[in-house]
């Protein structure tokens, strides 16, 4: 069964529409400043504004406060925040919207059961960085989250990778971005298609 497709990393319309019409189920939004695919909030809301009614903008956060978090909901009308720092479990909580938390390494995952939230993404690591390196996560902890959260597989993902690693590990959902691009931040319409014909086989 396919799982639901979050394509990330979304910075114009044309690359949101296509994405949102090639089968994504969400678009991700990054608002992290030192990510090369950061958007403002105002040009986020006004791409989201222009999405299909049932594809789900999800916002991506790093260490951001609150305060920050919350009017960024207010003003994009985004529906999912994902937080991909290193958020504690209290910082997960009393928000609007579905909260999505990344956990990267194994000292991370051994503490997922603290989190109260909607799904656990998994995603490799590189040093130095919050996601979007095109590192495979590593699997067999995939698993362990799955036991505990609804379970969420990015980092490398593309159409050479992603029916074996779906068949490995069934997750709920997966998260791509680098794997879909021809640089940060501008997708690539070939590399979408081939994605989510690859994806269609698990239909």
């Amino acid at each position: 069964m396919r799982p639901l497709t979050k394509i990330c990393g979304m910075t114009s319309a044309a690359d949101a529409l296509y994405c949102a019409q090639a089968g994504a189920d969400a678009l991700g939004f990054i608002f992290y400043e030192k990510s090369p695919r950061r958007i403002e909030p105002s040009a986020a809301a006004e791409i989201i504004r222009a999405l299909p009614p049932f594809v789900t903008p999800v916002g991506v956060f790093v260490n951001a406060s609150r305060d920050f978090i919350e009017s960024v909901i207010g003003e994009t009308g985004i529906r999912v925040i994902q937080l991909s720092g290193d958020e504690e479990p209290p910082d997960c909580l009393g928000y609007s919207v579905s909260v999505v938390k990344v956990f990267r390494t194994p000292r991370e995952i051994g503490r997922v059961k603290e989190f109260s939230i909607s799904a656990a993404m998994i995603d490799g690591t590189a040093d130095g960085t919050y996601g979007g390196s095109g590192v495979l996560p590593d699997l067999e902890m995939a698993m362990q989250i799955r036991r505990h959260h609804p379970l969420i597989v990015a980092g490398g993902l593309n159409a050479s990778n992603v029916v074996g690693i779906v068949k490995s590990v069934r997750p709920y959902a997966i998260d791509v971005n680098s794997g879909v691009e021809q640089s940060p931040g501008k997708k690539d319409r070939r590399k979408v298609t081939a994605l989510f014909e690859k994806l269609a086989d698990l239909d």
